[in-house]
């Protein structure tokens, strides 16, 4: 078969749409996620997947339902600790290990294919169902009608969380309902890069991006634009080659942040110097 014939299969072409979803919501997510310091919360939040994907396995509901039971929860969780994420390192790796612990023992239990294990931890694009893609497009939609609609007080708490609180501004609700959004989004993601890989969809675009511009609108367009690219090009990459998807995403992701980062460190000199010119 082709590769231009690849491309007008069926699960090929559920593949583009479900990763495109994917991508801009991760993008988007992921450019407050880098914005409020909250990395950590985000990678505990894909192992905490992790449990509930394996538990999929054991008990035979959907994986990305299960994920996203088990995600929102400790997203929860976390929201109502009462303090911004950054600050709660061991409570959250408490709950990672918790979960992880699960995992191991879902895993244990359910023992009939490793193969669901490979696709849990490194994606499994090319084999989503049409009624997880369903599912992906209509959550995908809503946590970008959720984040369009609390963005502009959500940038304000996440620049200075003390003079929006000082305003009025709901900073602990903000904080609840923002994990809520990174729990349904890490559950979509790790569909396409798995848990070991989910960084390279949620927080490699939103850091690219803030490394070339400091505009909020502009990073984050930029943020969900590279996003696409990275998905787009793992997927066409794998097609031509049969490597995994994942592989790929994670490799350009990863080359395209360094060059970036490599880049504004060689220009940033140059820059200074124009500065003391001028004065």
């Amino acid at each position: 078969m082709t590769f231009f014939s690849l491309l007008r299969q069926p699960f090929v072409q559920n593949a583009f749409l479900a990763g495109t979803v994917i991508a801009l919501i991760s993008a988007a997510i992921g450019y407050f996620v880098v914005l409020r310091a909250e990395a950590f919360a985000a990678h505990a939040l894909s192992h905490i997947g992790f449990a509930g994907a394996t538990l999929a396995a054991l008990t035979g509901v959907s994986p990305l339902l299960c994920m996203s039971w088990f995600t929102v929860a400790a997203g929860l969780g976390m929201g109502l600790l009462g303090k911004r994420v950054r600050g709660r390192d061991i409570e959250i790796g408490i709950t990672l290990s918790f979960a992880l612990g699960l995992g191991v023992l879902f895993l244990r239990l359910y023992t009939s294919s490793a193969s669901e294990t490979v696709g849990v931890l490194f994606g499994s694009i090319l084999s989503v169902a049409r009624t997880s893609i369903l599912w992906t497009v209509v959550l995908g939609a809503a946590t970008l009608f959720v984040l369009a609609a609390i963005g502009r007080p959500l940038l304000f708490s996440s620049i200075d969380p003390e003079s929006a609180r000082a305003r009025g501004v709901p900073v602990k609700l903000l904080s609840t309902v923002f994990l809520l959004l990174v729990a349904v989004t890490v559950s979509e993601a790790i569909q396409v890069v798995g848990v070991l890989l989910v960084f390279a969809l949620i927080v490699a675009p939103a850091a690219i991006a803030q490394h070339v511009t400091r505009r909020p609108f502009s990073a984050l367009v930029l943020s969900m634009a590279l996003g696409s690219v990275f998905v787009w090009g793992g997927l066409l990459l794998a097609l031509a080659t049969r490597f995994p998807v994942s592989f790929y995403i994670a490799v350009i992701a990863a080359l395209t942040y360094f060059i970036v980062v490599g880049a504004s460190h060689a220009l940033r000199p140059h820059a200074a110097e124009k500065v003391e010119q001028r004065c």
